[in-house]
């Protein structure tokens, strides 16, 4: 029986910058006590910025959520996973997915192939997934899945269509504030963009979700979808992902100002378990 991917309950997620400071940023996630720092895959300028991160820190794992099959050939990626592994074994997790539209599963197939072809095993990535096929596909041709902006209901339909073997890794989007309105306005920002994609609309319909809550990014939907309050709060929406059957829930905190809300993790930080 393959052991499961160990990326421990919770992680934290950073967005690579053409400077340093998404280094620092990890750096400082990882004193904190987070075990896995996830590299959002949309800004990522090249794979370079995944190796700094491994090289610029410690023992953390760091993963990549996502790096998209259709940006990023397979060979490249191949090459660059098993030099990193060399030099640095079992530190970096290949998260993959990205593929959109017709066609798109026979060539996300086909790139898994190749990756098999030049010695990345399954067991070394994961896969974003939101609807069945996804996860069928995760479930078959890798370590786990890797959903965004659902529900601790979604966690419990997803665990089911896994099994328990898979990985079930969650990402959570959260922020930090007890006001509504203002907590609410933060979470809109990265909504107001997804609501309107295709693939992200038929998952929130799957998960309850009507026209309306999307269209106008409604209150229920953020309510739902991103977890706010004060820290116990957020920390109790992660542990409600746990029950319901994730192995692991990466953390992107939103602030309302730039730079890295050093308190806001702090705090958040002791109210998790490491």
């Amino acid at each position: 029986m393959t052991v499961k991917m160990e990326l421990g309950p919770v992680g934290a997620v950073v967005e690579p910058t053409k400077d340093g400071a998404f280094v620092d940023a990890a750096k400082q996630l990882e004193q904190l006590g987070f075990p896995t720092v996830w590299v959002i895959g949309g800004p990522l300028d090249g794979l370079g910025q995944l190796g700094r991160l491994v090289e610029g820190t410690g023992t953390a794992r760091i993963a990549s959520g996502i790096i998209a099959a259709d940006r990023f050939p397979v060979d490249e990626v191949a090459a660059f996973w098993k030099d990193l592994d060399a030099r640095h074994p079992g530190r970096f997790v290949l998260g993959l997915g990205g593929a959109r539209g017709s066609g798109s599963f026979p060539a996300l197939h086909a790139y898994l192939d190749r990756l098999d072809e030049l010695g990345v095993p399954a067991d070394a990535r994961i896969l974003a997934a939101l609807g069945p096929r996804a996860l069928d596909l995760a479930r078959d041709r890798s370590a786990g899945a890797f959903p965004v902006l659902v529900t601790p209901d979604y966690v419990a339909v997803a665990r089911r269509r896994l099994g328990d073997g898979p990985l079930l890794a969650v990402e959570q989007f959260a922020v930090v504030e007890s006001d509504a309105d203002r907590a609410r306005a933060i979470g809109r920002g990265p909504l107001g963009f997804m609501s309107t994609l295709p693939f992200y609309q038929a998952s929130f319909r799957r998960q309850g979700f009507d026209d309306a809550d999307i269209t106008d990014v409604s209150d229920r939907l953020v309510d739902g979808l991103i977890a706010w309050g004060d820290a116990d709060t957020v920390a109790a929406r992660i542990r409600q992902h746990h029950e319901a059957g994730a192995d692991h829930v990466a953390i992107i905190l939103m602030s309302p100002t730039a730079g890295f809300p050093t308190d806001a993790w702090s705090t958040l930080a002791t109210k998790l378990l490491f």
